[in-house]
């Protein structure tokens, strides 16, 4: 074993840091998020701004191995290493407490047990899962009490698991509730797995800041599958979270500038009962993969924010929804931004436009829903990267849904869905595109392609589901330019768009760059 134990330098981290920014509409950009700024504008995500901005510092992921208390658990008595000077160690019966900084080395198993942190204010406890399981039948097997901040470190190539009562004896205010329970900030690192079972309630729990660093984890939760109070951070590391609530969130609605999540790396995967990844103030994605597989609505918060990696949501109801409070200003479609912003495509509607918003820079996003695809109470902008948007068959949703306007300047955009609630950019929109809207809506697995008056395909793309219209933006798209609509023919894509030929497709009309309307399909079709 080697004096020093470094989980990741300052530069491996750099690297595992999305280093792209973004730019948010709203006043989250102004509430201390790692890569905002007061102006609303989001600067690059950096190892700086991370640990400037959450409890997060990379020098606690070093520490000296020959100071390391090993603690092995047992059934009926837990023990100390011999020759340890740490008197911070206290077993009670199945009761392991640790009291003060330091770093702790646990291995073995408790069946009916608990280990708790309670230490000073000022305290870093650091706790090294070395091949431990523990379980309790009255409540959580694993209680910070108190500290300054719990470092949970997963050993490589260890296997760890906790694991909580269906019941708990002590259900009082700021009793824990999560098998993982932390009323300090946390911190998961190392590359060791970790299984943890929240029978009573939610898995794992921060009532302060929660920052996963790493780690092979995975989280089966009746109720909330991970969740941060202040923020919950995603730097690397692979999480799998089964939850009959909501998957991942941060919950902050008290305190300004906190309720806000970050995903700059690692994996992510989601099957929820509630919403599958959520934050009070804002959610922002800018590199790693997030999936979402299961979910009522896949992304909520307040202000989404995608710059880079790659998010793919599965929703029963809607994709990515920005919403929260009722506050608001009412505005017609047209005041939002003319015909093709606002409700239904065009002018009217009075739908009340919020503090709320969708900013797309980068990444890749797809969308599966049965309710709204991408959804904003109040304005949306798609600058970069690419959205596939495969909505709603019912005409009660659609594709896209933003009360305010809908920018659309860069990136590529399909969203595909029902015809009856279909939203286009609006008209402050400097990259062009184009709708089609059909008579009868396509069965799913049809190619859809548009080819210019050269012949020239500048759009394939296969639906997912039943289709009535699809809205297509890309710089291909040049605006007043007629093109020619096409259904089948070759095709060959991921996420639905991708490169195709004619050969075998049949001419379904035309539509007009930019000419958006609310039911009118290709010219020459019904």
């Amino acid at each position: 074993m080697n004096k020093f134990r470094t989980y990741m330098s300052v530069a491996a981290l750099a690297l595992a840091v999305s280093l792209t920014g973004c730019s948010v509409a709203g006043t989250a950009a102004s509430t201390g998020q790692a890569g905002a700024t007061a102006s609303g504008a989001q600067s690059a995500v950096t190892v700086a701004s991370v640990e400037e901005d959450t409890h997060f510092d990379s020098d606690d992921l070093t520490w000296d191995a020959a100071k390391e208390v090993a603690v092995t658990l047992a059934d009926g008595g837990s023990t100390v290493a011999a020759g340890s000077t740490s008197n911070a160690v206290k077993v009670d019966g199945g009761t392991v407490t640790i009291t003060a900084a330091g770093t702790y080395r646990l291995s073995g198993s408790l069946s009916d047990g608990q280990l708790v942190v309670a230490a000073g204010e000022e305290d870093v406890v650091r706790i090294i899962l070395d091949g431990a399981d523990l379980s309790s039948s009255t409540g959580s097997p694993f209680v910070v009490q108190s500290a300054n901040e719990a470092i949970v470190y997963l050993e490589g190539g260890s296997t760890n698991t906790l694991t909580d009562a269906a019941s708990y004896a002590n259900q009082g205010t700021d009793a824990p509730n999560a098998a993982l329970y932390s009323m300090a900030d946390l911190t998961i690192a190392g590359t060791g797995s970790l299984t943890v079972t929240g029978k009573y309630n939610d898995g794992i729990v921060s009532k302060d800041g929660l920052v996963l660093a790493a780690g092979n984890v995975s989280v089966d939760a009746a109720d909330d599958g991970i969740r941060g109070k202040d923020y919950t951070v995603l730097l690397d590391g692979a999480y799998t979270v089964t939850a009959g609530g909501d998957g991942v969130k941060a919950d902050n609605d008290a305190d300004e500038g906190r309720g806000w999540l970050l995903v700059s790396g690692g994996a992510l995967t989601v099957k929820a009962g509630d919403d599958g990844v959520k934050a009070v103030t804002q959610l922002r994605v800018t590199g790693g993969a997030v999936t979402v597989k299961e979910s009522d609505e896949g992304l909520e918060s307040a202000h989404i924010a995608i710059s880079g990696g790659t998010v793919n949501v599965t929703s029963n109801d809607d994709g990515v929804n920005a919403a929260g409070g009722s506050s608001g200003t009412a505005q017609t479609g047209a005041q939002a931004g003319g015909p093709g912003g606002g409700m239904g495509g065009g002018p009217g509607g009075g739908e009340t436009v919020g503090d709320y918003s969708v900013d797309i820079s980068g990444g890749q996003l797809t969308i599966n829903s049965q309710g709204d695809g991408l959804d904003s109470n109040g304005n949306a902008t798609i600058s970069g990267g690419t959205v596939v948007v495969n909505g709603p068959s019912g005409a009660g949703n659609g594709a896209l849904d933003v009360n305010g306007e809908l920018a659309v300047s860069g990136g590529t955009v399909a969203a595909a869905g029902s015809a009856g609630m279909a939203v286009t950019p609006s008209t402050s929109s400097t990259q062009s595109g184009a709708q089609v809207t059909f008579g009868t809506a396509v069965p799913a697995g049809t190619t859809i392609q548009l080819a210019d008056s050269s012949g020239q395909v500048v759009a394939t793309f296969v639906t997912a589901k039943q289709t009535a219209s699809l809205v297509f933006s890309s710089a291909a798209i040049k605006a007043g330019a007629e093109y020619t609509v096409y259904t089948g023919g070759t095709a060959q894509v991921t996420a639905g768009l991708g490169a195709g030929s004619l050969d075998g497709a049949q001419q379904q009309g035309t539509v007009t760059a930019g000419e958006y309307t609310a039911a009118k399909g290709p010219a020459g079709r019904p």
